[in-house]
């Protein structure tokens, strides 16, 4: 397979280059150089998770249990916010920036606010309000259901604000600022670990709130975060001015946004449905597989962030040579990116292949809890790479505009989970091996099969 797929030729003339570095400098030093400050701002993202569920542990087997019943919910809202609608916000002012339209690209960030707003309130309530009942479609039980819903209600409660924050992050991405939301992100995430930490066990002159105290962590970080980068946009730079009084708002503009990211939500869905089904499979082999699992499977999600900070990189990359009409580098661009990404996470998965106890150990010392989790780690390790190609080819594909293929394949990828998945429960034979195996064959196909639909859809500037 060639790393850069045949381009079709555009019915519009490419438009000269523009003085935007983006476009004009070579494709792996900037692509690498955006790249970092994600990377080491999405490093400090797994910081928090590992800190957390180190907090989580110190509560018990029953609160480890009861995080892997909220946490793929919780990385629904990262997903959505951030990798799908803050995607299709930064391609659209990306996309508008490299049309030479900055009065567009403004008026864009203001329609983002709005969208991320109205959707994060509606998730905060539906997930505060039905919480228990997803949980208990997990396969929640007893002081496992109770502990997933005190913390899930605090948790939640919050979303609007994660919402909020990734808007406006991906809003300073699309003009090609990678360091300012990254520092931003460092920063607050260092606030979490301490407020979070504190709060939930007591630590220093903060009272023991337990699992809700590591809720309250998130949410003083998120806000913080959304004053910090709101005052940035504010202030204003010379890429983009945010006007809020007196900005008229159309559906168009919202149009614009909503044609990528409303439709590029669905991949995330389907991963954290795929997450969900399985997370419903093993809890009903019992607590400790379910515990296990939910220490591998937060590794599982941790990959995402990884491949987010190649990922989003390459999303303004690709929008601004979609818009300038330079589609070929564009295509290079996406291909580059999802070369490096598998690179990365393939090392990684050969690290947890070799030394899964260097991961689990972190969180538990149980040994059947830890021999689960070491079972997971070895049996997905190996498809790492292909995971994070695929992952990185859906977010150069929202840069580009074109969605349909990567969520196609991450349609096969839940298709396989829930068949295969029928067909372990039903006929007798699910065994935590069993699943696990399943979990591996449905990450493979999803990197294969967003390789082969990027590479066969030709990209066209609008």
């Amino acid at each position: 397979m060639s790393t850069v797929a045949p381009v079709a030729a555009s019915s519009v003339a490419a438009l000269p280059a523009s003085s935007h570095p983006l476009l004009r400098g070579a494709i792996f030093p900037t692509l690498l150089r955006l790249s970092v400050p994600n990377m080491v701002a999405m490093g400090m993202a797994v910081l928090v998770a590992v800190a957390e569920t180190y907090y989580v542990g110190r509560l018990g087997t029953t609160a480890l249990a009861a995080m892997a019943l909220v946490f793929p919910l919780a990385m629904l809202t990262q997903m959505m916010s951030n990798g799908a609608m803050g995607s299709g916000v930064s391609s659209a002012i990306s996309r508008a920036l490299g049309g030479g339209d900055k009065d567009k690209a403004s008026a864009l960030a203001v329609h983002a606010i709005v969208i991320g707003g109205v959707v994060g309130v509606l998730y905060s309530l539906l997930f505060v309000l039905c919480g228990a009942v997803f949980y208990r479609w997990l396969g929640g039980q007893g002081q496992v259901l109770q502990a997933a819903t005190d913390f899930g209600s605090v948790l939640f409660s919050g979303a609007v604000l994660v919402w909020l924050c990734n808007t406006l992050a991906s809003v300073v991405r699309g003009t090609g600022n990678m360091k300012l939301p990254s520092a931003i992100l460092f920063g607050v995430s260092m606030v979490q670990i301490a407020i979070g930490g504190g709060l939930g066990l007591g630590l220093g002159p903060f009272p023991r709130w337990g699992m809700q105290g590591v809720a309250l962590g998130n949410i003083v970080a998120m806000a913080l975060a959304v004053v910090l980068l709101l005052w940035y946009l504010l202030r204003g730079q010379d890429k983009l001015q945010l006007r809020g009084h007196g900005a008229a708002l159309s559906w168009p503009m919202f149009k614009d946004i909503l044609r990528v990211g409303a439709f590029a939500c669905i991949s995330p869905v389907q991963t954290s449905l795929a997450a969900l089904i399985f997370t419903g499979m093993v809890a009903r082999l019992g607590p400790q597989a379910l515990a296990g699992y939910g220490i591998g499977q937060r590794l599982e999600f941790l990959l995402i962030p990884i491949a987010f900070g190649v990922g989003v990189a390459a999303v303004p990359m690709v929008g601004m040579a979609m818009g300038a009409g330079q589609v070929q580098r564009a295509r290079s661009v996406a291909w580059m990116g999802g070369w490096l990404a598998a690179a990365i996470l393939a090392v990684l998965g050969l690290l947890v292949l070799i030394w899964p106890s260097a991961w689990s150990g972190i969180f538990t010392q149980d040994a059947q809890v830890l021999a689960y989790a070491n079972l997971y780690l070895r049996t997905v390790g190996p498809v790492f790479g292909l995971f994070g190609m695929g992952l990185v080819l859906y977010f150069a594909s929202l840069g580009a505009g074109y969605v349909r293929g990567p969520v196609l394949a991450g349609t096969v990828r839940l298709a396989v989970v829930m068949a295969g998945g029928a067909w372990l429960m039903l006929g007798g034979a699910a065994s935590v091996h069993a699943l696990f195996i399943l979990v591996a064959v449905a990450m493979a196909l999803y990197g294969v099969c967003t390789a082969w639909v990027v590479w066969r859809t030709p990209w066209q500037r609008s």
